[in-house]
């Protein structure tokens, strides 16, 4: 029940420095030549409907489930009933994996769910405009103790474009202490 601080707002964030994840057993190139830039995730992140939400049960099952979200600031936010599997999983376990839908431009995020139970008003009037925008007037509540928001602090990204297989894969590793 962590509220974001003040610097989960500031959508004007650095972009995290890129360098290649160790796939050489595919033959993917250990230059920078083709890496993608940081806005490709910021853009795939913003632009998807669906984000594939990766959680662990408390027995080590894993759980996989579609959300709808908005990306601010490199954090994802979305919504869940408190009583849904991926709430009781993250209370238990806030360690998460994002995936988008396409298996051709590849978005997967790592990190850390916190539930929100508040926000800065600035913040939930951003993140409410996104939503209502990005899904024909949906706004979530307010986040509260009946209806949290979660807010996905990334620690690692992916990306790359499968049609270039062997030049763009790119990965990121941001902040760990947000």
């Amino acid at each position: 029940m962590v509220n974001p601080r003040p610097d989960s707002r500031d959508t004007n964030r650095p972009a995290p420095a890129a360098s290649r994840p160790d796939l050489t057993q595919y033959g993917i190139s250990q230059d920078t030549e083709g890496m993608l830039p940081w806005d490709y995730i910021d853009e795939q992140m913003a632009a998807a409907r669906n984000y594939w939400l990766g959680t662990t049960r408390p027995d080590g099952r894993p759980h996989v489930v579609p959300v709808w979200g908005v990306w601010i600031g490199q954090v994802l936010y979305f919504g869940s009933q408190t009583n849904a599997v991926k709430a009781r999983n993250l209370a238990q376990n806030p360690a998460i994996v994002i995936h988008l839908e396409s298996g051709d431009d590849v978005v997967i995020l790592e990190g850390t769910a916190k539930r929100l139970v508040a926000m800065h008003p600035d913040l939930y009037q951003r993140l409410a405009a996104d939503y209502a925008r990005k899904y024909d007037g949906f706004k979530p509540n307010p986040p509260s103790d009946a209806e949290p928001l979660y807010a996905v602090y990334p620690t690692l990204a992916l990306g790359w474009k499968e049609y270039d297989f062997v030049r763009t894969p790119t990965r990121w590793r941001l902040g760990t202490n947000r």
